[in-house]
């Protein structure tokens, strides 16, 4: 477990003196199903920064299916930060993470999800530092709560509608997110119809379709969506021309995602009102700080905020809740359910989930702690066991 408490203030600057990965591979509870990839599982890539002052910050980055979603991968995020960002950060000042960040991004380009992770964790340091949640070090949390749906994935209507039912009696969600894209624009629409109908005024309807269709499929998905009573559709096609081309064309909200890949593109998505809400990713924006600039050119062109998930784990879905909380306006809500994804617990004190809301811890950095035995149980990297001739090693 790491370091909870603000220790004594160090007599010298403190530096970076240790950057540890390791990778972690966690079960779900049943199969995750999106447009381009099936999970069964899901591998959290950490990172443990050790400080001279005795300060540890943890760090998380994760990937949707592995290379299926985008360029990087719990594995390639581990050798980058091992060869490449381990070198930048040993021996520099602790205190000073934009300064940090900025000499990464100036020295490694893109790999926006390892630089999230590394920017994770030395924020979770500091706040150890200062007595701060990660929050105020942000700018301050303007809300404590936050609202969380829960994606329907399981690509079987009645299962899926059973599965919503029970989120809504057992007060966790209300707000449910449908996978669709793999099968034919009429039977999703027709899936989405029958989930709606069933859920009625009790819970919202959304579909994410993974940028899986055509623009005229998605004509013709849009309008089937409006009539089935869905509110939003998030990226359902993969170019920003013919995203900028349907938002506005249907009374449903339209929303990037996948487009949104920092900064830059925020304001070339924001330039032309090609969407409605924008779907804010810390990892896919390249950190904290770079979401908190996705936030801000999203209010100043009046675009909705939605805070997204690439299926976290405990440490990157409290990074991305500390940045959410700093958001002005957050009118859809998060999707910050991933660890609610997974079997298998490795805090040791698990997230707060409750009324339909995640709460955003108070103490000192993310305000959280590993369970270092259930961690270590699960580490790739772990003793390997061998039973018969033709056993395979459990990772």
């Amino acid at each position: 477990m790491h370091n909870t408490a603000c220790p004594p203030a160090a007599a010298g600057p403190v530096v970076i003196e240790r950057v540890e990965t390791m990778l972690v591979d966690l079960p779900t509870i049943r199969p995750h199903k999106l447009s381009m990839a099936v999970m069964n599982g899901q591998t959290l890539m950490l990172v443990r920064i050790r400080c001279s002052d005795g300060t540890v910050g943890l760090g998380e980055g994760t990937t949707i299916g592995g290379l299926a979603y985008g360029a990087e991968s719990p594995e390639g995020m581990k050798l980058a930060i091992d060869t490449y960002f381990a070198p930048q950060l040993i021996g520099a000042d602790a205190n000073r993470v934009p300064a940090l960040m900025a000499r990464l991004n100036t020295a490694i380009r893109d790999n926006r999800f390892a630089k999230c992770a590394v920017e994770t964790a030395l924020f979770d340091a500091l706040g150890h530092r200062t007595g701060l949640p990660v929050s105020e070090l942000l700018g301050g949390r303007l809300r404590e709560r936050l609202p969380v749906a829960w994606t329907l994935a399981s690509g079987d209507t009645g299962r899926d509608i059973e599965e919503a039912q029970r989120m809504l009696a057992l007060r966790r969600h209300q707000i449910f997110k449908l996978k669709i894209g793999r099968r034919s624009v009429r039977e999703d629409v027709a899936h989405v119809a029958a989930i709606k109908k069933a859920l009625g005024d009790q819970g919202s309807v959304r579909v994410d379709v993974n940028m899986a269709w055509s623009e005229l499929e998605a004509q013709h998905g849009l309008a089937g969506l409006v009539d089935a009573g869905c509110e939003l559709v998030e990226q359902p096609v993969a170019s920003v021309d013919a995203l900028t081309r349907l938002t506005g064309k249907y009374p449903i909200a339209v929303m990037a995602d996948e487009s949104l890949m920092g900064p830059e593109t925020a304001f070339a998505i924001a330039r032309v009102a090609g969407a409605n809400v924008f779907a804010i990713k810390t990892e896919q924006s390249g950190g904290l700080q770079a979401a908190q600039r996705v936030a801000a050119i999203a209010d100043a062109a009046h675009i909705d905020l939605y805070g997204g998930t690439m299926l976290e784990g405990a440490f990157g879905t409290i990074a991305s809740a500390h940045v959410f909380s700093t958001f002005r306006e957050l009118r859809w809500g998060t999707e910050l359910f991933g660890p609610l994804l997974l079997t298998e617990e490795i805090l040791a004190q698990p997230l707060e989930y409750q009324d339909f809301h995640l709460t955003v811890p108070a103490l000192p950095g993310l305000g959280i702690a590993l369970d270092e035995d259930r961690v270590q149980h699960f580490r790739r990297d772990r003793p390997r066991t061998t039973v018969g001739p033709a056993a395979t090693a459990l990772s």
